[in-house]
């Protein structure tokens, strides 16, 4: 019994090396400690085909050797939004010389009053560099649905006074294209810049 015990012991050692040297062991994994929450693989929000606010069709492949960050929002909309564009002007300042690498998109889920002349000043009033993205109402619905995010007029006191309740977090590509991140509401500045930096390595 000892000896097939012993025999055991040394097969498993053996075996947890050979893991070790191919990378495949637990402790051996070096992935990034990302704040936000990793999502690298997911079959799903992997591109998307848009117009900005400029009138240039618009997909990831616009953006190779930066990394995005991808918002779902409308102009009228009076606290998540101009928030959390506010929070990615304050994680391109915080991200210096690299903030250049950094391309923030804001996709509109109000088509119908957020025209591109309504979006690019919109843009304008947080950064020169970001861009705003549309489509049509119909096309819409299909991109939410790959995207997996919510959104819902809720009617005002006018036919043209109506909000949009909608998903508040953000996607986040790395320089390749690849969906990485998804970062919930009010996470902070400094956490994305931080993962932001991680993605922009070497």
């Amino acid at each position: 019994m000892l000896i097939v015990n012993m025999n055991k012991r040394i097969a498993l050692k053996a075996s947890l090396s050979w893991l070790s040297l191919l990378g495949l062991g637990a402790c051996s994994e070096n992935k990034p400690a990302f704040a936000a929450i990793d999502i690298t693989g997911a079959e799903y929000a992997r591109d998307f085909a848009l117009t900005d606010h400029n009138g240039q069709p618009r997909s990831l492949r616009d953006f190779a050797g930066k990394v995005v960050v991808l918002f779902f929002g409308y102009t009228q909309c009076p606290d998540v939004c101009p928030t959390s564009m506010l929070e990615l002007v304050e994680v391109k300042k915080l991200l210096g010389k690299q903030g250049e690498r950094l391309q923030a998109l804001f996709v509109t889920i109000d088509p119908v009053r957020d025209t591109p002349e309504v979006l690019k000043a919109y843009m304008e009033n947080f950064d020169p560099g970001f861009l705003a993205l549309y489509t049509t109402p119909e096309k819409l619905q299909i991109l939410a649905k790959d995207y997996k995010i919510y959104y819902k007029k809720v009617d005002g006191p006018t036919p043209t006074s109506y909000s949009v309740d909608h998903s508040a977090g953000s996607y986040v590509y790395d320089q390749q294209g690849k969906l990485r991140l998804y970062t919930r509401y009010g996470s902070g500045a400094a956490l994305l810049a931080g993962d932001i930096k991680l993605l922009l390595q070497p």
